[in-house]
């Protein structure tokens, strides 16, 4: 299995049309006097989704070690998959426990060349980063504690505010991140575009004195600025918060704040299974009447309907983000494809495009919604707002759509009719729809190159095991791919009844459809309608 993952792998980074590129040309953002963020060259709204992934780091760090991958090949899948869903955001916590030592200094060591390397090949498909220097967390889970070499070890959480010595050394590493040089970029983190903003620290825990609050958040923002970090920093608000704490935020210099979602906890052991839209209904921001907040940028840094098995809550999540004036937000965490079939970083979260499709397929759905969805617009009360715009949720057919002029994206089987079958330019999806019909478990896409040529992508079918979200261990297959050959059917006028099925396999095989009908292996194949092979002719 692990040779045919690789090889398929290797098909799809070496196609030429593989991935839909989604090269930002827009550079940094600030935020207005109404807490927008924008993009400074245009003036326009920022609006990026994506998700946390954290290779270089902690347990998937180690999982990858011990069986023996390559982690800039971990990496170049990943980041291919990430692409291929669309996503232009990613996030995460760096765990400065194991690129520190106990002052502050920062540790040229593997964990932070492989964030170097993750970080340019973000860049490269023109994702943007917010970057949280310090996590604090130890690095073990889910594994038993040990002894790491960074400063945040000798410190609780609330000692990270209130302890002088913690404060130096923070300010120290802030200090010394900021400006350390990427190899791969020859960049300063400071001077990287794709990194578009700062977080100061992962999820804080906070002190009743609110003025020291403040003043650590001052301290470190003022660090930042005099080490010539120019772009927005935020804020984390998600422990023990109170309106009181949040006016030491609103009175601080910081330029945003962060928030979280964990509508159905975490951790429950098993998967939770019923309607949870309910729990989505709205995204009600903390304390959001304090003098100030309006004036303050925000941002999702991590979301998850942790332990639901089904697609359908991601669109509502981005909907209500939307709502709520979100403008930039992350999942946590998208599992490497090397270690998914465990799922064994975090159990409660399970999104892979390969061992999750229908999971991952939604979250794609979830995207195209807050980039299309105004901010600050209501789109009404559940039930009735599983049906806005161009999108749609249906609990029962364990589905969510988005249906518009040039794309049908959908995460199961739907009877939906595409708005303009003549003017479509990406169809993506799980089971059948009124134009393609497929007996495999696994996700499809179909991308129009051109008029009479499209580029079709089948990946393996897919069979979850066991609930992935019991206790996971590297010795239990939660779920797992076959590569089988299937019954693949396209009614796209663009294509016709017959047309030629190159693929871009390793076995390079041509053949043609028989009453829009055909059969496939997981790999890449380019469609082409025979007028255009006519006119070639």
């Amino acid at each position: 299995m692990k040779k045919a993952l690789i090889s398929f792998f290797i098909i799809i980074m070496i196609c030429p049309f593989a991935f839909a590129q989604n090269l930002s040309k827009h550079k940094n953002v600030s935020v207005d006097n109404h807490g927008i963020l924008r993009w400074e060259d245009t003036n326009e709204e920022v609006r990026l989704f994506g998700v946390n992934y954290t290779t270089p780091f902690a347990y998937a760090y180690r999982a990858h070690k011990r069986l023996g991958l390559s982690f800039k090949k971990a990496i170049d899948l990943d980041v291919n998959h990430l692409t291929r869903l669309g996503f232009d955001a990613f996030r995460v916590h760096m765990w400065d426990r194991e690129i520190s030592d106990s002052i502050g200094n920062v540790l040229q060591n593997e964990h932070l060349k492989l964030f170097d390397y993750l970080l340019y090949k973000l860049s490269q498909k023109g994702i943007k980063t917010i970057i949280t220097p310090i996590a604090w967390w130890g690095t073990a889970w889910p594994e038993p504690d040990y002894k790491t070499p960074g400063f945040s070890t000798y410190y609780s959480k609330v000692e990270m505010i209130t302890n002088p010595k913690a404060r130096e050394a923070q300010k120290n590493y802030l200090k010394q991140i900021i400006n350390h040089v990427n190899p791969y970029t020859k960049l300063a983190y400071k001077d990287d575009p794709s990194i578009i903003a700062l977080e100061i620290i992962n999820e804080p825990h906070h002190p009743d004195d609110t003025s020291m609050v403040r003043k650590y958040i001052d301290e470190m923002y003022d660090v930042l600025r005099e080490a010539g970090f120019t772009k927005p920093i935020f804020y984390n608000i998600s422990e023990n918060w109170n309106d009181a704490q949040a006016q030491a935020v609103c009175n601080s210099k910081v330029e945003g704040v962060s928030f979280q979602w964990y509508p159905t906890g975490l951790v429950h052991n098993k998967m939770l299974n019923g309607n949870y839209l309910i729990n989505v209904n709205k995204y009600k921001i903390p304390s959001e009447n304090v003098k100030g907040f309006d004036k303050k940028a925000k941002m999702i840094y991590e979301f998850d309907a942790a332990d639901i098995g089904l697609s359908i809550m991601y669109l509502a999540m981005a909907r209500s983000f939307r709502e709520a004036g979100m403008q930039f937000a992350t999942m946590f965490a998208y599992d490497p494809v090397q270690i998914a079939w465990s799922n064994t970083e975090y159990q409660t979260h399970f999104v892979n495009l390969l061992y999750a499709p229908s999971k991952a397929i939604s979250l794609m759905i979830a995207s195209k919604a807050f980039h299309e969805l105004s901010g600050m617009k209501s789109y009404g009360d559940f039930p009735a707002n599983n049906n806005f715009e161009n999108f749609r949720i249906d609990y029962e057919k364990d589905l969510s759509e988005y249906n518009s002029l040039t794309e049908f994206i959908y995460s199961n089987s739907t009877d939906s009719k595409p708005l303009s079958i003549d003017s479509l330019k990406k169809i993506a999806g799980l089971g059948n729809s009124q134009i393609i019909h497929y007996d495999g478990t696994g996700a499809y896409f179909l991308d129009k190159i051109e008029n009479g040529i499209w580029k079709l992508e089948v990946y393996p079918d897919v069979l979850w095991l066991y609930d992935p979200f019991e206790q996971t261990s590297m010795k239990k297959q939660v779920s797992k791919l076959f590569w089988n050959k299937r019954k693949f059917k396209i009614d796209i006028p663009d294509l016709g009844i017959n047309f030629q099925i190159n693929s871009l396999n390793k076995n390079l095989v041509s053949f043609y459809s028989q009453e829009k009908e055909f059969f496939v292996e997981p790999g890449v194949y380019l469609l082409t309608s025979f007028d255009k092979i006519f006119c070639r002719l």
